[in-house]
């Protein structure tokens, strides 16, 4: 029988199946759970995705909620390391969160956020997704798509 601790690790996929801000979300789960090399390395990407205010404020918002996740979590939260593809349980259920917070669905983030903490932490949790997710939202907004130079027709049928 496995360990409730085993199954948040289990893959359940790969980091390149998740759309930008739900592998985004990931992570900087895993740079912030490295220590104070990752978080610097994170507040960095935001610094310079975002500028220097709302780098810092992407920043602050990361550092609360993954602060919640450890310090209030149901159990710990587990994930793979910083290089591996593997998309572990936890991970996937937290970067949905992220994405559904961010999308303006709350219900579905606060269910996902009852997961991952007590449920006296879950309203917190789903508030902080919604400012994460929003900042990934601004980050891969403002990354720019490779184009071919050809206009793309109004409808496609096949």
């Amino acid at each position: 029988m496995s360990s409730p601790s085993s199954r948040g690790g289990a893959p359940v996929g790969r980091l390149t199946d998740l759309a930008p801000i739900e592998a985004g979300a990931v992570m900087y789960l895993r740079l912030w759970s490295e220590g104070a090399r990752g978080r610097a390395d994170a507040a960095s990407d935001f610094d310079i995705a975002l500028g220097a205010d709302q780098g810092r404020a992407a920043m602050l918002t990361l550092d609360r909620l993954c602060s919640l996740c450890a310090n209030h979590g149901r159990r710990p939260l587990i994930r793979h390391g910083l290089g591996c593809a593997c998309l572990g349980a936890d991970e996937n259920c937290f970067a949905q969160m992220i994405a559904a917070a961010s999308e303006g669905a709350r219900e579905d983030a606060m269910m996902m956020a009852s997961l991952i903490v007590r449920p006296d932490f879950a309203p917190a949790l789903a508030s902080l997704s919604e400012e994460l997710g929003m900042a990934l939202r601004r980050m891969t907004a403002a990354v720019p798509m490779p184009t071919t130079g050809h206009q793309t027709p109004s409808a496609v049928l096949h």
